[in-house]
């Protein structure tokens, strides 16, 4: 009751929020603020609602679809880095300089440019300048980035919090209006149970009510091996005391899957992006000790990229730790259609700069 009336009080915010960014949008529909285009080919990557959506992973299957192909290159703007600028990824690199999720792509794709910038339309061009054998961009969480004009946007929408079903901040998630998806090429439905019927798929195609140019896909999360922190081998803790440590914004469907496979699942949440401090890793091994000296310790890639940069503390908790991946997966039969879509667009798009 008391949470409904603070949302009720949030709403002349939200009115202003909302007519800020409307008047934003129809500047830059109307030319006033300009869009810039590349020859090369620029996929941005994003969402309406406010993090938890699951970007990065599908992020990585695009970069698994297409890195054998061609020079990919990815861009961030690095959220929570402690630097400025345009940033090349690179030996000397870690989480505080990149960011943590570009630097989870630095760690597992090698053949990767992996870049960050605030601002995209002078990133891009920073990021051709310096390595001009990339032929495709992947901008990651751009779908607002509007100065620079994808030659294809792919929006990801969460299955449990659709952005048909939520308002604008600060009253709900949306960062802008619902009648913005009308600027994606391809929705994706994210984080979709595993045996999503086609029923259920279809009553959400016709809640997004796709214009004829669009495309709605479903997604689901798996699982990949899990493998330990340090040695990097494969792990398994089926049928153990798991204590999870996860500085993600939607713990609740990882913690779900250890319930599945583990004996017990205790969650130590942080916030989102978090980077880990002495009292947190005295926290961890405090819980531990008291809940089971036995347990084995399970972490995401991206909590791993910013563990890592305490390494002597981490080293320090006396139970074994292990990172699990994780991947997604286009559901009802639709991958090859997706994939299709996705290289269709790179191809046309590259052979029409070689031509010029």
């Amino acid at each position: 009751m008391i949470q409904q009336l603070l949302r009720y009080l949030l709403l002349p915010f939200t009115l202003l929020y909302g007519f800020v960014v409307w008047l934003r949008n129809r500047l830059y529909d109307a030319g006033f603020m300009s869009s810039v285009s590349f020859d090369i080919p620029v996929i941005a990557v994003g969402n309406l609602s406010v993090g938890g959506t699951g970007k990065t992973p599908h992020i990585e299957y695009l970069i698994r679809l297409l890195q054998y192909e061609y020079k990919v290159a990815t861009m961030s703007r690095g959220y929570k880095r402690k630097t400025r600028g345009f940033l090349l990824a690179d030996a000397a690199s870690n989480a505080v300089k990149i960011g943590d999720e570009p630097m989870q792509y630095y760690l597992k794709f090698p053949e990767l440019v992996v870049s960050v910038a605030e601002d995209r339309m002078t990133g891009i061009p920073s990021l051709l300048m310096r390595r001009p054998e990339v032929e495709l961009v992947l901008l990651d969480d751009a779908y607002q980035h509007r100065s620079v004009k994808a030659g294809l946007n792919i929006l990801i929408t969460d299955f449990s919090r659709p952005f048909y079903a939520d308002y604008i901040l600060p009253y709900g998630r949306l960062r802008e209006s619902r009648t913005a998806y009308q600027r994606a090429d391809i929705i994706v439905v994210s984080k979709c149970p595993q045996q999503l019927s086609t029923i259920d798929a279809e009553h959400m195609r016709s809640r997004i009510n796709p214009w004829p140019h669009q495309k709605v896909f479903f997604s689901t999360i798996q699982y990949g091996a899990a493998y330990h922190f340090f040695e990097h081998t494969a792990a398994d803790f089926s049928g153990k005391n798991v204590l999870l440590i996860a500085g993600i914004a939607r713990p609740e469907p990882l913690v779900a899957h250890l319930g599945q496979v583990a004996q017990k699942v205790h969650l130590l949440a942080y916030p989102d992006h978090h980077f880990f401090t002495e009292r947190n890793f005295e926290e961890i091994k405090d819980t531990v000790k008291n809940w089971d000296q036995d347990c084995v310790i399970v972490t995401t890639e991206k909590d791993a990229t910013r563990l890592h940069l305490r390494p002597e503390l981490l080293r320090s908790i006396p139970v074994p730790i292990v990172v699990l991946p994780i991947e997604v997966r286009i559901l009802l039969g639709q991958q090859n259609e997706f994939d299709a879509l996705v290289k269709h667009f790179v191809l046309e798009q590259h052979e029409e700069f070689l031509a010029e």
